[in-house]
């Protein structure tokens, strides 16, 4: 069994990262999939292959394009989604999800929370981090095949 973290768009709102900071130790991944991807910069410095950084549209410097990660048999396309013009749909997104050979597809940028499936890909926004929203984040579950998300409000 593996477990994420997945927060977006936290927008230099570091104090809200702080608030979920202590969940980084307890899971085996925490992913930012950009808007703020610098903002985990100094929780990176101690243990940098549990941090999977992704780089958004308002991210100029830090952070990947995409990333597709494996594990426990299922592959996890991770992107900013503004390449997807996701805030119009998420079907761009499961296509191409579903042309790198992934079944789940995590992405942000939309500020909106959401867990549905399209065209057979399970595509996950953890909402935003930021404070101008209701902020929340994702754990993600990933066991034999099988992925379970959660969308939490940040307390």
């Amino acid at each position: 069994m593996k477990t994420f973290v997945v927060i977006s768009d936290s927008h230099g709102r570091r104090k809200n990262i702080a608030k979920i900071a202590p969940l980084f130790a307890e899971n085996h991944f925490v992913v930012h999939l950009g808007d703020g991807s610098s903002d985990l910069r100094e929780y990176t410095k101690n243990d940098p292959e549990k941090f999977l950084i992704l780089k958004g549209n308002c991210d100029f410097s830090y952070g990947m394009e995409e990333y597709v990660i494996e594990e426990e048999g299922v592959r996890i396309l991770c992107c900013h989604g503004h390449k997807y013009g996701v805030k119009s749909g998420i079907g761009r997104l499961a296509a191409h999800a579903k042309e790198r050979d992934c079944t789940v597809a995590l992405y942000g940028h939309t500020h909106r929370a959401a867990v549905e499936e399209a065209d057979g890909v399970l595509c996950i926004n953890p909402g935003s981090l930021g404070s101008y929203t209701d902020p929340s984040y994702c754990y993600l579950v990933v066991h034999q095949g099988k992925v379970t998300p959660a969308i939490v409000p940040l307390q």
